[in-house]
Parts: structure tokens; C-alpha cells; sequence
């Protein structure tokens, strides 16, 4: 738990995902491709302790574990609550203010 806290806050905004997942691949080509967001992705079957980051992540509230999305260190969501973020415009607007998008 302490070390998805930790990853969490590293960056601005923080995804993590799976390969292996379509969700997790719509979140990031939003974020990253089509809004430009430098985000860090922590891909958990690529890492030695993705499973035991995956349980931290739904004892935090994520279920299913991933995608999950830190803005500014705060847990968003997955991808139903981003992409309602992103339909009412919310997203770009929280991007903004904690400087992980510009324009």
C-alpha cells in the first residue's frame, strides 16, 4: 500500500494499468496521446510486485485494480470516472491546476 502511495505522487499524473487491458489502454491514449499529459505509467504486469500493488490499489477503492488514475497524488478513478471527467470537462480543468496540461 505504502509503495502505490508513494508511486502515486511521484508525477502530476500517475496511471496505473495493465498491458493486457483495453481499458487501461483507452485511459492512457486519452491522457497521454490525446491530451499530452506526461504521465507516469506503472505498468503492474511488467512489475515484480504488480500483484501486490493491484490488491493495494482495491483496498484503496479500485475495482477492477486498474485502470487507476492519481491526479496530484489523489486516486480519480478508473476508467468510468475519467471518462465521465473528461464527457462534462472537468478533466482538463483538474490537469490544469495541478500542471500536467498547459493550454
Amino acid at each position: 500500500m505504502e509503495r502505490v502511495a508513494r508511486l502515486a505522487g511521484q508525477k502530476a499524473v500517475v496511471i496505473f494499468s495493465k498491458n493486457s487491458c483495453c481499458m487501461s489502454h483507452s485511459i492512457k491514449s486519452l491522457i497521454i496521446s490525446e491530451l499530452g499529459v506526461n504521465a507516469a505509467v506503472h505498468e503492474l504486469d511488467e512489475d515484480p510486485k504488480g500483484r501486490e500493488m493491484e490488491r493495494a490499489l482495491i483496498k484503496r477503492g479500485c475495482n477492477p485494480a486498474v485502470p487507476a488514475v492519481f491526479i496530484g497524488g489523489e486516486l480519480v478513478g478508473g476508467a468510468s470516472e475519467v471518462m465521465a471527467l473528461h464527457l462534462n470537462g472537468s478533466l482538463t480543468r483538474l490537469l490544469k491546476r495541478v500542471g500536467a496540461l498547459w493550454l
